[in-house]
Formats: C-alpha cells, structure tokens, sequence
C-alpha cells in the first residue's frame, strides 16, 4: 500500500473543492439553519483528548439541543452508562464536532466549534424530562457550521430500507467477551430496563 503522505499529493488526485462548498460555510446560525437544528432529535458528538478520538449518538424527544443564541448549542446529558468519553475529552480539549440528522432528509448539518461542561442549575433546569434534569450540560460554542450534501444519505438508502435482520444483539456482543453472560434474556429485557432510565 501507498501512502499518501502530503497535501499536495492529496490535492493532485482530487482537484480544488467546489466553490459552492467553501462559500456555503457560516460562523453563525442562520435562520435556515436554526430552523434544520430545532428540528433534529438526532446529533453525533465528535471529540479529541489525549487517549485519542470519540464520536457517540445523542438523542432526545424533541430537539436534541437547545439553541441559545446565534452561537451557542446546549446540549444535556442525559443517563447513560458513565463511560463519559466525550466529557472527559472536552474537559482536556474544548474542540468538538456535531453531526445533526433529521429523520427522512437526506442532509446532513454539521457544526465545529469548542466546548465547556458545567453543571451550572441555570443551565441544567433548563431541561426537563419527566421530573428529571441531565447532569450536566455541553455549552458549544459555534466555529462554523454548513450542510453536507445529500449523496451518502441517499448512497445509503438511510431512510429506505432496513438491513437490521440477523445482526448482533447488544446481549450477543456481551455474549462474546463473557461467555457466561445471559444475553437472550438481557435483550427481551432492556426495553423494558430502558424505559424508566431514558432520562
């Protein structure tokens, strides 16, 4: 295998981008943009710290974050399972990365920019979940944000077919690395498991 190892070689086997996807980038959120984000139940966090790289789903019944000004995302964290890989990476390196996707549209909104966790009351009671309120919130602050073209959604069939048969459970996974794990019963169980842990 050859690697590619510079730029230049880079840029020589793909040209210059197209103009349109360097102008379509903003550093504020436009109302178009605004109205894509309040729309999306859906967004994965991307992050760096020093064990390296860390991208994981997030998602919620209703807006999957809350948009504070032109500039400013919040975004809760809801029960999950303490892992906090993306916490602790922004704690030691502000910068992340958000994909948002809105069900059955094949674009897709991302955002860059930098990030703080707080557990600040003023921010958390902001959200609310049957009772409950999320830990702590991430306070991203905008960089840049543009739409990625249709063309890997729609490569996809994302939101035209169902190609989950047959596939690993989660109780199959865990099957794997403990053998004597029950994982037929873990997965008619976590449904209802989940249902009182959502938030």
């Amino acid at each position: 295998m050859t690697r590619i190892e510079t730029l230049d070689a880079l840029d020589a086997i793909y040209g210059a981008p197209s103009p349109r996807s360097l102008t379509k980038v903003v550093t504020r959120l436009t109302p178009a943009y605004r109205k894509w984000i309040g729309a999306s139940r859906f967004v994965i966090l991307s992050t760096v710290g020093p064990e390296g790289t860390d991208s994981t789903p997030r998602g919620d019944d209703g807006p999957v974050v809350k948009i504070a000004d032109d500039r400013t995302l919040l975004l809760p964290d809801w029960k999950g399972n303490n892992r906090l890989d993306n916490l602790r990476n922004i704690v030691r390196d502000p910068r992340v990365s958000l994909m948002f996707l809105v069900l059955g549209s094949d674009n897709v909104v991302r955002v860059n920019g930098r990030a703080v966790v707080t557990a600040d009351p003023s921010l958390t009671e902001q959200f609310e979940q049957k009772g409950r309120h999320p830990k702590t919130v991430t306070v991203v602050t905008l960089d840049e944000a543009y739409f990625q073209c249709a063309k890997a959604v729609m490569r996809a069939g994302l939101w035209s077919r169902d190609d989950s048969a047959g596939l690993p459970s989660a109780g199959a996974f865990l099957k794997e690395v403990e053998p004597d794990f029950d994982g037929e019963t873990y997965d008619v169980t976590y449904p209802d498991y989940a249902k009182g842990r959502m938030w």
